[in-house]
């Protein structure tokens, strides 16, 4: 006998101390084919248009994505607000794309700060490297840790300045897929995300709705935007 394999989205998201929500995430589903395509965009900034652009890049990721390849749709996204290297971009925000096949590893693209991690029942991995300035100084060695994380904020690398050269990709074994923005992973300790997992694993609307609401407030009074998107494959 054979048991039909399926996968399961789930995502949440949160407004944080500013007026608007600018994170946004998609789930797509191909017609015709197992694949589920989950996408997160964080943009950069708070207004309406940051927050109509975010909707729009991650349906547009999530779309071309399980048409074309991650990578390409991360740069779909992208070249709604591509730019030449001497101007301004805004909006603009940073991506994580991930397609979901059950009996595949699943593919993961991003550019920025957004990430994506994988859960094999018992330790959640991060498998995707931020792009930005704290952690190329970590990687490179050589300043203290103080300096890095002074410039985790940093942004290398966005949607709007995104290439083909930018925009980085995985493939990820875990049959759980998390992908977060900074507003839950900057907030939440990677141990208290794994407790998390370990706890809702079987759920992953519950485990999306308990990572974001895990995100705090800093000391200042501040609070990111927070989403999490949790794909799964039985």
């Amino acid at each position: 006998m054979t048991t039909e394999s399926t996968v399961t989205a789930a995502s949440a998201s949160r407004r944080g101390t500013r007026p608007h929500n600018c994170d946004s995430a998609a789930i797509h589903h191909m017609p015709g084919t197992a694949v589920v395509a989950a996408a997160l965009v964080d943009g950069i900034g708070n207004s309406d248009q940051v927050a109509e652009f975010a909707h729009i890049a991650a349906e547009v990721a999530a779309r071309v994505g399980p048409r074309k390849t991650a990578t390409l749709g991360i740069l779909a996204a992208a070249e709604l607000v591509a730019a030449p290297a001497a101007a301004d971009i805004e909006p603009d925000g940073v991506a994580v794309l991930a397609l979901v096949e059950p009996g595949q590893d699943t593919a993961v693209a991003w550019t920025g700060d957004a990430r994506a991690y994988g859960f094999d029942g018992a330790t959640l991995t991060r498998r995707t490297t931020d792009h930005t300035v704290g952690q190329y100084l970590r990687i490179n060695g050589g300043v203290a840790i103080e300096l890095c994380e002074a410039h985790d904020n940093w942004i290398r690398a966005s949607l709007g300045r995104s290439s083909i050269a930018t925009v980085h990709a995985a493939e990820v074994p875990d049959t759980m897929i998390v992908l977060t923005s900074d507003g839950v992973h900057d907030s939440v300790a990677h141990d208290d995300m794994q407790a998390l997992a370990r706890a809702h694993h079987h759920d992953p609307q519950a485990l999306a709705d308990a990572l974001v609401a895990a995100a705090v407030e800093n000391a200042a009074g501040y609070r990111d935007d927070a989403t999490a998107i949790v794909v799964t494959t039985r």
